[in-house]
Formats: structure tokens, C-alpha cells, sequence
């Protein structure tokens, strides 16, 4: 498999994994849970910033952040919405970006001033294992306070979105 159709698999399976994780992170009791849920928003949110970022290296557009995290944290609906575009804003890229394209290095600036390059490739693996990472500590909250948790796995999702694979063997 090719870099191209796995990135699309990849981004198909960040999008529903974090549909997943964003509904079970209804469980948090809103008095209970109140700093760990503000944590939880805190993580996602930094992924959705990160995400965004990106987004603007890819494209090579300047972006207006100044940190990894925005000052406010945003509401659970709020963060699902902006989270859910930005999936859908790398599925759709990844339906028109070219092997080339993928290849090429880009240079831009972190937000901590720091310079770097990476090729769009790297960049979009960087996104999906970000938030893969923080999906991962969100998930360890959770399971602290015994809050149902998604089956967050490349290999579930894989058999939940292709059934034919279980009878593969």
C-alpha cells in the first residue's frame, strides 16, 4: 500500500475515532469531573489547534495562532463541531493532494519561533499520531474516573468499517 491510500485510511479512522471519543466524553459529570472534563477539553483542543495549524503548513498559508491552545476552552458541542470539520477538511485534502505534492518538504515556522521543515507527508502522519497521543491520555482520564471508554483501535475500526475482513483468516 501506497502512502496516499493509507494516510485516507488513517484520517478516515482520526475522524471516527474521535467521533467516538467525543461522545463518550459526555460521560464526565459536569460538577463531579469538572477539572478533569476542563483537561479533557484542553487536550482535544490543543489536537484540534495542532490540527489546524497544519493545516496552514500544508497549504502555506500563514494561520493565527501563537500558541498550541487557544486562551478559552471551548464547550464539549463546540469542540465536536470544530473537531469534525477539521477531519473533514484532510479527507477532502487527501482526496486531492498528489503523490508530489505529499513528497514535497515545506518550511514553516513553529509557534514557539523555531523553524523546521517537513513534506506534507510528514505532516499529516504528525496529525494523526498527535491526536492519536492525546485521544490516548483523554482515554486515561477517563478510565480513572470509570467513564465508559471507546474501543479507540486502528484494528477495530478496520473491522467495524470493512466486516468482510473477519471472515478473511
Amino acid at each position: 500500500m501506497s502512502a496516499l491510500p493509507l494516510l485516507r485510511r488513517l484520517f478516515s479512522y482520526q475522524a471516527w475515532a474521535n467521533s467516538e471519543l467525543l461522545n463518550k466524553m459526555e460521560g464526565f459529570d459536569p460538577e463531579r469531573h469538572k477539572e478533569e472534563r476542563h483537561s479533557a477539553l484542553r487536550l482535544i483542543n490543543h489536537s484540534y489547534v495542532v490540527s489546524q495549524i497544519f493545516v496552514a503548513h500544508l497549504v502555506g498559508k500563514h494561520h493565527e495562532f501563537s500558541t498550541d491552545n487557544t486562551p478559552q476552552t471551548p464547550s464539549l458541542a463546540a469542540l465536536r463541531v470544530a473537531v469534525a470539520a477539521s477531519d473533514r477538511w484532510y479527507l477532502e485534502y487527501l482526496e486531492t493532494v498528489t503523490p508530489e505534492l505529499l513528497a514535497e518538504s515545506v518550511p514553516f515556522v513553529f509557534t514557539d519561533g523555531d523553524h523546521g521543515y517537513m513534506s506534507r507527508e510528514e505532516m499529516l502522519t504528525h496529525v494523526v499520531t498527535h491526536a492519536g497521543y492525546h485521544r490516548g491520555e483523554v482515554g486515561q482520564i477517563m478510565k480513572q474516573l470509570s467513564i465508559e471508554l471507546p474501543w479507540d483501535t486502528f484494528a477495530v475500526y478496520l473491522h467495524r468499517t470493512e466486516p468482510s475482513r473477519r471472515l478473511n483468516t
